[in-house]
């Protein structure tokens, strides 16, 4: 086999978070196992076009890793650069394979995303440490300073080390507990990159991409129910992605969309991950968010879907999570169900929500209802307090053509 730096670079993408995985179990610290996995693909630079390829290049440059991190602590322990490392290291080289990179990859998960750490830096370390980004690439996404986003994850870093939280997978009797953190942290860097919560662009496909790779390696480590409600879910939604804004970039609603651009090959896996959900019990509010996802993917036009279904799938999610933003989407459902008077009437009760005083999505829910219902002046108000609150472009240019269009009807 002809072996080229472009095809290293390939090893890298593919390979790099399951070698860094099982070398920080082995070393013991973050960025000794970093730095350690960068010599260990420096040596494969060199050597691999020489010596050809091993049979198992991962576990090479595991092995090489390891070498490379026991060697330096040997170096620094004179120097006491890390002198937080005071057991002597085993002078013995693992042979790792499938089973052990397997877990390995479920204990880095779960360390990133262990609750003693901010949620902020959860998500941070997340997609530094698995999927594998820069800090610049974590900042952009996350809409940060790089030196700020930066010096996060040192903290982070440090906190697990120095609090001593466990690189391990949690046993199944905390699984319930802990997992649904995990799925959180994933959601919410799909959500950062699916709609950006700031800034002149509607999306990030780089970033809802990572938290789908994300799901994906969780429901191979860990077949879980939700974890298959979870990448069902985002495959669904995310399948809408050329369909979202015109050549302008500007936002199109869900009811306006192209269906014809939705992504078929996405909304077909999406249906098979939620079969899979939906073949476990019980169904948890990422498989029912899913579902009605799904119920969205079998109408062909807007005006067929199904909500009827989707408001009983609202009343489920609902008493499993009786939060304001779910409330809000049901009596939306409601309201295309019945009539725009009764999602307004359920809206009104909402209006002593703190959670929804600030919400630029209600009082731009409320205003499309009011608008639908002929309460133009009621609509304009709504609009313009929602224009007070968004701070992502796209949206930002819809709620104006919105409120411009009242202007030139009226």
């Amino acid at each position: 086999m002809i072996t080229d730096d472009r095809w290293i670079g390939q090893i890298y993408q593919q390979q790099s978070r399951r070698v860094l995985s099982t070398l920080i179990r082995l070393l013991g610290d973050f960025s000794l196992a970093e730095e350690s996995m960068q010599e260990a693909f420096a040596a494969a630079v060199r050597q691999w076009p020489v010596e050809g390829v091993p049979d198992n290049p991962t576990a090479w440059l595991i092995r090489t890793g390891q070498r490379r991190g026991i060697d330096q602590i040997r170096r620094a322990r004179t120097a006491h650069s890390y002198s937080h490392l005071v057991s002597e290291p085993s002078a013995v080289i693992t042979e790792p394979n499938e089973q052990t990179i397997h877990d390995d990859q479920l204990r880095l998960l779960f360390t990133c995303c262990h609750p003693a750490l901010s949620l902020d830096a959860r998500i941070a370390l997340t997609l530094r440490e698995m999927c594998g980004l820069t800090t610049e690439q974590v900042a952009s996404g996350l809409l940060q300073k790089p030196a700020t986003l930066a010096q996060r994850i040192v903290r982070a870093k440090r906190k697990i080390r120095d609090a001593g939280i466990p690189y391990e997978v949690p046993e199944a009797r905390e699984l319930p507990e802990r997992l649904p953190g995990v799925l959180r942290v994933i959601y919410l860097v799909f959500n950062e990159g699916y709609s950006r919560s700031d800034g002149d662009h509607l999306f990030d496909v780089h970033l809802s991409a990572d938290a789908i790779r994300l799901a994906e390696v969780l429901a191979r480590l860990l077949p879980e129910g939700e974890v298959f409600g979870l990448l069902a879910l985002m495959l669904l939604q995310n399948s809408r992605q050329k369909a979202r804004q015109d050549e302008d970039g500007n936002l199109i609603t869900l009811e306006n969309q192209d269906r014809s651009l939705w992504d078929r090959a996405s909304i077909d896996s999406g249906f098979r991950w939620l079969e899979a959900a939906l073949a476990r019990t019980p169904t948890g509010p990422y498989t029912l968010q899913a579902s009605i996802a799904a119920v969205h993917a079998d109408a062909e036009e807007a005006c067929k879907t199904d909500w009827a279904r989707i408001v009983r799938l609202y009343d489920a999610l609902y008493q499993q999570q009786p939060s304001p933003v779910i409330a809000l989407n049901r009596a939306v459902a409601i309201a295309m169900r019945d009539t725009p008077a009764d999602g307004l009437r359920l809206l009104e009760e909402l209006m002593s929500q703190k959670a929804m005083a600030g919400y630029h999505l209600f009082h731009a829910a409320r205003a499309d209802l009011q608008r639908r219902n002929g309460h133009i002046e009621e609509a304009r108000q709504s609009y313009d307090r929602a224009l007070a609150l968004v701070s992502q472009g796209p949206e930002r240019r819809f709620l104006e053509r919105r409120l411009a269009e009242l202007t030139e009807s009226s």
